[in-house]
């Protein structure tokens, strides 16, 4: 497809405007970018406890207020800009191995999904049903879909909330809340670049340019290009799959309107263009397009797809999108508070159309298509304050959703004879039709048509919430924190199901009955070409009926309290006990007519401390938790019926854990970090697929981990080297009775599901004094650790094509980064 010129003008201005930045000579300006807040004494005459004090002097807004990091009352961890630099992260898919009990599935990322402290999301990507884990950028709720997995730019530091987040987040962050916070324009002129270059071609560029407008405005601009040819290609086409072609701009306008009052325009725009995810077939076949796969598919012969050639055959496969958004926030000071405004739009539209059965065989054809179109709109209003007795925030939000999304399957009219073969047993029909038709001399054949059946939904999403937190200072070291949010939503959803759209086929039925043919076939062919005039595969049995509108509303109201007593041991010792309900709002299931599902609820109890050590520079944090989830929503392959699909799958689930949480500075040139989760979850009163997993894990991990650390040499070349390390670590996927029909534990002897993960990432680079240039070389997953996602039976069930999703290669690169 051709480049849209406003495209090909901000790629030019980007790479150009960042290599000029980089070749330009740079003045010796003072270091613009300390704050009031950063210590600018040399490390060497700082006191023991302010040194110490820094590991963790991070102020977050994870509770609505700005506070330090260790003074807030819930386990978090935090990503900086830094970080994300030093991994080369483009989003937080890319490193969420080192954020352990964070898993986010972005094989394809108009699709993703998110994990949380084993809290999952249901992987449906309907517009029906929310997520349980919240993806919020500047305060303003992502979305569940096309919109929540979008790559960084101009990134400020991410904040990842372990355990339901519903007073203060809302719904949807009932298992955790991920909040991403950008940079906002500074009084200071600022320009920045960076250019890397790297294995498969990779080509990433972003550059930033912060301009004061007058003492009480000023507008920041950033742009972020990400480019590659791909790692793998098609064995018969030389088509690139995993390829990145991404770009998106920010600009952000701030204006002090008077000393009390301070507004803030955002505007977001993002492009994402490129192949689907590679299917990596399991099945061998030879080189005969004709040949169908063996079926029911045997899993001792399956190949291995770390080792397999790669055979994807969908027509105009490709995954798209194209986001916009804008956040207007009015901050206004009162002599007893502050007021703060926030009313955002966003819109989006995808398209991820792909193969699925992981051959190019026309006789077992699969393609799915997932089109959405998405609008919604957030108000929120926040009062807060505090006084010597209290800190409070109280408010209230409202947010409004229009959604349209067409889910479509397309097969061949050769591949609908594998179906009637492989499923409803009477052989290969339209094959046996075409033969007869060849012999008796009539140029006319039934084969080689495409075949879709699609089914459409729309929806409108409204809800309405009101809250408040208040932190009582009840003593000099104890606080009582005590919150309560009640949401009531209320969703409006549609089903149609039309008639399949076959038109070649259906120009040959008419062309035969108009020459009189068809009266002239044997009685079981004119009954299957009959049965063949209607849809297959989305069917009045399976609960889609044709050509029929059906609508649902439904309404839920919930209370979400939350309740945490902290005390301070010492200042720089604290724990606390807490005790959390969050919520997830009910839905439908886009492909099950008049499906409609229940509210998520979980109570989460846990405790914390939350340590300095001054004497060591030593930061050690940890937790210990409890939850009980009733009514998790899953998407799983329902394959007790006739043509198995995906639907939702209720469960109920508890889980007990542990986190840990260390930051160590022995020296000032080394840095050393550590954090851990442990869990162990399990079902609680859950048949699936007609299994009883009662009792059984639900597939989480138990283990994971994540260690860092880095080590910095100065005054080399008039600069400072640094090395940084990073290990990630996850173990592996604990089975039940349903995981092998899902594909996600071991099902074949040829190659692993499931296992333990493990990553490694490092970086060199050398940076000229004051952070004014550098040069870096970095590799991600380091030692080509690669891994076996999962198996998809999609088409296992009715072509025996099951396919493979596997973990990219290592990549590597050397990165120029500039500023004045």
């Amino acid at each position: 497809m051709r480049q849209r010129p406003l495209s090909a003008v901000v790629r030019q201005m980007l790479y150009g405007g960042t290599a000029l930045l980089l070749c330009a000579p740079l003045p010796a300006l003072a270091d613009q970018d300390a704050t009031p807040a950063q210590n600018t004494t040399p490390a060497k005459s700082r006191p023991d406890d302010a040194k110490a004090r820094q590991l963790g002097a991070i102020t977050v807004t994870a509770q609505s207020r700005a506070q330090e990091v260790q003074d807030v009352p819930i386990a978090l961890q935090i990503v900086t800009a830094k970080q994300v630099d030093t991994l080369a992260a483009t989003d937080i898919s890319k490193m969420d191995i080192f954020v352990p009990g964070l898993v986010v599935g972005a094989t394809q990322p108009t699709q993703p999904s998110f994990e949380l402290r084993g809290v999952q999301s249901s992987g449906n990507f309907g517009i029906g049903v929310d997520q349980p884990v919240g993806v919020y950028i500047d305060g303003v709720y992502a979305g569940s879909t096309g919109g929540a997995l979008l790559a960084f730019n101009d990134m400020k530091r991410i904040e990842v909330l372990k355990g339901p987040q519903g007073t203060l987040f809302g719904r949807n962050a009932a298992g955790g809340a991920i909040s991403v916070v950008t940079n906002e324009p500074s009084d200071h002129f600022e320009a920045e670049g960076k250019l890397r270059f790297g294995n498969y071609g990779e080509r990433y560029g972003d550059a930033l340019v912060n301009i004061p407008l007058s003492r009480d405005a000023a507008v920041r601009v950033s742009v972020m290009d990400n480019q590659s040819d791909g790692w793998v290609q098609d064995a018969a086409t030389g088509k690139h799959y995993g390829v990145n072609d991404d770009w998106g701009t920010r600009v952000v306008y701030r204006w002090n309107l008077t000393p009390d009052t301070r507004v803030l325009l955002s505007w977001d725009h993002e492009q994402l263009k490129q192949p689907p995810h590679p299917a990596f077939g399991l099945i061998p076949l030879s080189s005969d397009t004709n040949q169908r796969a063996p079926f029911p598919a045997d899993p001792a012969t399956f190949l291995d797809p770390l080792h397999a050639a790669l055979y994807n055959d969908a027509v105009n496969a490709i995954e798209k999108r194209r986001f916009d958004g804008s956040t207007l926030t009015i901050d206004h000071s009162f002599g007893w508070g502050s007021l703060t405004s926030t009313t955002a739009w966003r819109n989006f539209d995808t398209v991820n159309l792909g193969d699925y059965d992981g051959t190019n065989h026309t006789v077992d054809y699969l393609e799915t298509g997932n089109y959405e179109h998405n609008n919604s709109w957030y108000q929120e209003f926040k009062l807060s304050g505090n006084t010597d007795l209290i800190d409070w925030v109280a408010g209230t939000s409202w947010y409004s959703e229009q959604g349209r999304q067409t889910s479509e399957a397309g097969v061949t009219t050769d591949s609908l004879d594998t179906l009637a073969q492989n499923v409803m047993g009477v052989g290969t029909p339209l094959t046996d039709i075409s033969n007869g038709l060849a012999a008796m001399g009539v140029p006319y054949t039934l084969l080689g048509d495409m075949w879709r059946e699609r089914i459409m939904n729309d929806e409108n999403y409204k809800s309405w919430a009101v809250y408040g937190d208040v932190i009582w200072h009840l003593s000099d070291r104890l606080n009582l924190t005590t919150g309560v949010r009640f949401t009531h939503d209320q969703k409006s959803f549609s089903w149609y199901n039309p008639p399949r759209d076959a038109p070649q086929f259906d120009a040959t039925v008419l062309a035969l009955n108009n020459a009189g043919i068809t009266a002239m076939l044997p009685p079981e062919a004119q009954y299957a070409l009959a049965a063949f005039g209607q849809n297959v595969i989305f069917t009045q049995g399976t609960g889609s009926p044709v050509g029929v509108l059906v609508n649902a509303d439904r309404s839920w109201t919930d209370v979400s309290p939350r309740a945490v007593l902290d005390y301070k041991f010492t200042p720089n010792v604290m724990g606390y006990v807490s005790v959390a309900k969050g919520y997830q709002a009910g839905g439908f299931g886009f492909q099950q007519f008049n499906s409609t599902y229940a509210p998520e609820t979980v109570w989460n109890y846990e405790a914390g401390v939350k340590t300095l050590f001054p004497e060591a520079n030593l930061l050690l944090n940890g937790s210990i938790y409890h939850y009980r989830y009733l009514n998790q929503q899953s998407l799983i392959l329902f394959t007790d019926t006739t043509i198995p699909h995906y639907g939702i799958s209720s469960s109920n689930e508890q889980a007990t854990g542990a986190e840990l949480e260390l930051q160590w500075q022995p020296i000032d040139a080394l840095q050393i970090g550590f954090n851990a989760a442990y869990i162990d979850q399990t079902y609680l009163n859950t048949v699936q697929n007609g299994i009883d997993v009662s009792g059984q894990p639900t597939g989480v991990p138990k283990y994971s981990f994540a260690a860092h650390a880095s080590y910095t040499w100065h005054d080399v070349a008039n600069g400072d080297v640094s090395f940084n390390w990073t290990y990630g670590y996850r173990s592996k996927t604990r089975c039940n009775a349903g995981s092998q029909s899902q594909g996600t534990c071991q099902i074949s002897p040829s190659f692993p599901v499931g296992t333990a993960q493990n990553r490694t990432d490092v970086r060199l680079g050398w940076d000229a004094a004051h952070d004014r240039w550098g040069v870096a070389v970095f590799a991600s997953n380091l030692f080509n650790h690669r891994y076996v996602y999962g198996v998809d039976n999609t088409a296992a069930q009715v072509f025996g094509t099951p396919y493979a999703n596997i973990m990219p290669p290592r990549t590597w690169g050397v990165e120029l980064h500039a500023k004045l």
